[in-house]
């Protein structure tokens, strides 16, 4: 198969598809891959490192796209690149189609089949190509939070794990999954006061045993999200429907009553986000203001951190992108149900129910619309 890895064109995006160790096993297993001239970069892999592998580099996306069955990337599609997508193509990547409307009617009139990294399920019910991106994100939420809460950020000018005589900051997580879990251990090493908020409480149980008394949980009702929204420094939105829209769990009014300088980073604006004030942002401006609370919206936080990310996802989707290059999409996808919870648009069906119902179209099962 033709493998083609065209440059991030999101802004400040630096991730790549395909690493160089990535595209060595695809040659290895004698598959042709293109790569775009400095797609690599900014996660320290130069266009040498790529030939010297036996990769092939294109001088633009549009020869990427022209020359390659299969493209990997790792953000969405921009418009530039779905005008380039045809029936001939299988994209694999984030798609996040839930929030996207006029992403998804692209990919439908594209013909294309399109594979999202974020709905692949795995045997125990997890989601295998979500979760590095996860624990980068939670991990970066802390981070970027404590940053914010700086008086020059705009933030209250408080240190998230206080000093001898004076109180820690206030953390509060929405959502105990996989992104939560790493933004309280980050938070907890920095000794903040951490709060961890879940509706499931098997859940809750768990990180009661894995944390013990350094992390306070609580069960997710409207009153509980309430009292401890409106008492936190800082609030870190984790919160997760596989495929569909984030619920907005903190209000406009509840907004209004924060503390003055208290942040939100809102990890869940990829699925539309789970404040009622929170908006895509993006690396080169990524804060704003409502009430004098401290947005932070980025759509593509593990982008920062390029060359983490970019290893951390690779080592989840290489599996995949090698089974999907070696059988062929639609082998692949038949013969395996978790690969095949990814499809969401095939040659012009929809088949992701989650995406369905937030955009209110009409879809088919993927098992259906690869049998057509």
């Amino acid at each position: 198969m033709r493998v083609g890895v065209p440059k991030e064109i999101k802004s400040n995006e630096n991730r790549v598809g395909l690493t160089v160790p990535s595209v060595r096993e695809l040659v290895a297993h004698g598959h042709e891959v293109v790569v775009e001239t400095r797609a690599g970069y900014g996660s320290g892999f130069d266009d040498e490192h790529y030939r010297a592998v036996g990769a092939r580099i294109a001088g633009s996306a549009a020869e990427v796209f022209a020359g390659a069955d299969m493209i990997v990337k790792v953000k969405e599609p921009q418009p530039a690149e779905i005008k380039l997508l045809g029936p001939q193509h299988t994209l694999f990547t984030y798609l996040h189609l839930a929030p996207d409307p006029v992403q998804t009617k692209g990919l439908i009139d594209s013909g294309c089949t399109a594979i999202a990294y974020e709905t692949v399920t795995s045997p125990g019910g997890g989601l295998p190509l979500l979760a590095p991106m996860s624990e980068v994100a939670g991990r970066m939420a802390i981070q970027v939070g404590a940053h914010c809460l700086e008086k020059r950020q705009g933030g209250a000018g408080v240190l998230l794990g206080g000093v001898p005589g004076v109180p820690a900051a206030k953390v509060v997580i929405l959502g105990g999954g996989i992104a939560g879990t790493n933004a309280a251990r980050m938070a907890m090493g920095v000794e903040a006061h951490v709060i961890v908020i879940d509706k499931s409480l098997p859940r809750l149980y768990e990180l009661d045993l894995q944390f013990g008394s350094r992390l306070h949980t609580i069960f997710s009702t409207r009153d509980a999200i309430e009292k401890h929204v409106l008492e936190a420094d800082l609030v870190v939105g984790a919160v997760l429907l596989p495929g569909g829209k984030a619920p907005k769990l903190v209000t406009r009014e509840m907004v209004a009553k924060m503390r003055r300088g208290a942040v939100i980073v809102d990890i869940s604006i990829d699925q539309g986000g789970c404040c009622e004030t929170s908006r895509p942002t993006t690396h080169d401006n990524p804060t704003y203001v409502v009430d004098e609370v401290v947005h932070y919206c980025v759509t593509n936080m593990p982008g920062a951190v390029a060359r983490t990310s970019t290893f951390a996802l690779n080592n989840a989707t290489l599996p995949f992108v090698l089974a999907l290059a070696d059988k062929g999409a639609k082998a692949a996808l038949g013969a395996d149900a978790h690969l095949r919870n990814g499809l969401n648009v095939h040659r012009g069906k929809l088949t992701m129910p989650a995406v369905a119902q937030a955009q209110g179209l009409p879809f088919v099962a993927a098992e259906r619309a690869l049998a057509e």
